[in-house]
């Protein structure tokens, strides 16, 4: 819109321009004669009169239109200031997100206090791996594990039963701790990335809250997934505890059934 009206303005006063300059062409070509009857130096008339037409027609025409353009672009600026982009709450925000880059601060402190409470070699060893938040350890852990747990007894000391469910336990337990190591890693990951995201709100301009948002939604959804897939690690610990009630007790009625068929035989046989 603004650029029509100052379109036609442009036009109105060009072909205003161009017939005052014609006018004044034309009269310069005229005789003297002719030019003398005007009782006044032709030239400076001609000019004179162009002049103040030219004048006139810019207060009238040129300077209304402008003089409302500009005001349109005043309430604009004004719009954006007081109702879009309000100085007074961008600057509130800016200092939350200083006041939060201290608690983030306060809160990685927190997350990195040792809580290590392992008393022997092995058991530190194994405690000092699931503790250490670093994704590289975990290989670490099947031996760890092994060194403070044992492994699988041999086929000679216990029935196939026995073992096969205590295999699985230590499977799982050794998967637990995995998924804790990965999970703490994560979090540290994350925490950065709130760390980084809160830095660039404290200096971010107004127009770039959307993509600041969309990151934060973005990292939003990943903590998220991570937080499920700590929730589904639970549920297989819990489905193995679970599984291993249900294999004791068939495994307790099968000894049982067992012990009941040898005694049964036992007294046959000495009856006889």
């Amino acid at each position: 819109m603004k650029r029509q009206i100052a379109s036609r303005i442009w036009k109105f006063s060009r072909n205003t321009l161009t017939l005052v300059a014609a006018f004044a062409v034309l009269v310069m070509i005229l005789p003297s004669q002719a030019r003398s009857q005007l009782g006044l130096d032709p030239c400076c008339a001609i000019i004179s009169v162009g002049l103040n037409t030219i004048s006139n027609l810019l207060k009238s025409v040129v300077a209304a239109p402008l003089g409302n353009i500009q005001q349109s672009e005043q309430a604009n600026v004004n719009f954006e200031q007081q109702v879009v982009f309000p100085i007074a709450a961008i600057n509130q925000a800016r200092a939350f997100a200083v006041q939060a880059q201290t608690q983030f601060s306060q809160m990685r402190q927190i997350s990195q206090l040792s809580v290590a409470s392992a008393t022997l070699p092995t058991s530190q060893q194994l405690e000092g791996t699931l503790l250490s938040g670093n994704p590289n350890n975990v290989p670490q852990v099947t031996n760890n594990y092994s060194a403070l747990y044992g492994q699988v007894m041999p086929a000679t000391n216990a029935p196939q039963a026995v073992r096969d469910f205590v295999d699985m336990t230590d499977a799982e337990a050794q998967a637990a701790m995995k998924k804790a190591v990965e999970i703490d890693a994560l979090a540290n990951l994350e925490l950065q990335a709130a760390e980084q995201i809160n830095q660039q709100l404290q200096t971010a301009a107004p127009g770039s809250a959307a993509i600041l948002e969309a990151q934060t939604s973005a990292w939003v959804v990943r903590a998220n997934a991570y937080t499920q897939s700590a929730l589904a690690e639970l549920v297989r610990v819990r489905s193995i505890e679970l599984a291993n009630q249900g294999a004791r007790m068939k495994f307790s009625t099968a000894h049982t059934n067992s012990l009941q068929t040898n005694g049964s035989q036992v007294l046959g046989q000495g009856a006889q």
